[in-house]
């Protein structure tokens, strides 16, 4: 996973999620309720923050969320260590990939800032298959790598 797991971004999430609800005059959720869907997609992520939203302004709901995370999105970093420990697992052999409720373009732009996109074997966003918790982000991958499930770990 990426968001909450190697990067601090709850907090920058939670407040992104709000601010969207806020510009659109929605309830704004609690901070527990709106990082409570951080991993999911993003329409399924606004749709639990935001339940009282018609389907058809979603897009619009989204596009805010979109403003205010990248708006602020250089306050994000990785979580201590975390840069060294996949490092060291990639030198010990081991097959790194991310299986994240980000966007394509979103995951692309956070491993190019991260400077990361070299250690990572594959990945697979929300907007390419099913989005967390559907297994099928893993499954893809682990196919995609050749590599058993059983001998699969997903932090």
């Amino acid at each position: 996973d990426w968001d909450g797991t190697l990067m601090d971004s709850t907090a920058h999430i939670t407040r992104s999620i709000q601010a969207a609800c806020r510009d659109l005059g929605l309830p704004v959720p609690a901070d527990e309720a709106a990082s409570y869907v951080i991993g999911l997609g993003l329409r399924d992520a606004l749709q639990i923050a935001a339940p009282t939203l018609a389907p058809a302004d979603y897009p619009r709901l989204s596009e805010r969320y979109r403003f205010h995370f990248l708006v602020k999105d250089q306050t994000t970093e990785l979580f201590p260590g975390v840069r060294e420990m996949l490092q060291e697992l990639r030198d010990v052999g081991y097959l790194l990939a991310v299986a994240t409720g980000k966007s394509r373009v979103g995951l692309n732009r956070a491993l190019d800032q991260a400077r990361l996109t070299s250690l990572f074997d594959g990945t697979r966003c929300a907007d390419e298959t099913f989005s967390k918790p559907h297994p099928a982000m893993l499954h893809e991958l682990t196919r995609e790598l050749g590599q058993d499930t059983a001998r699969t770990v997903m932090i």
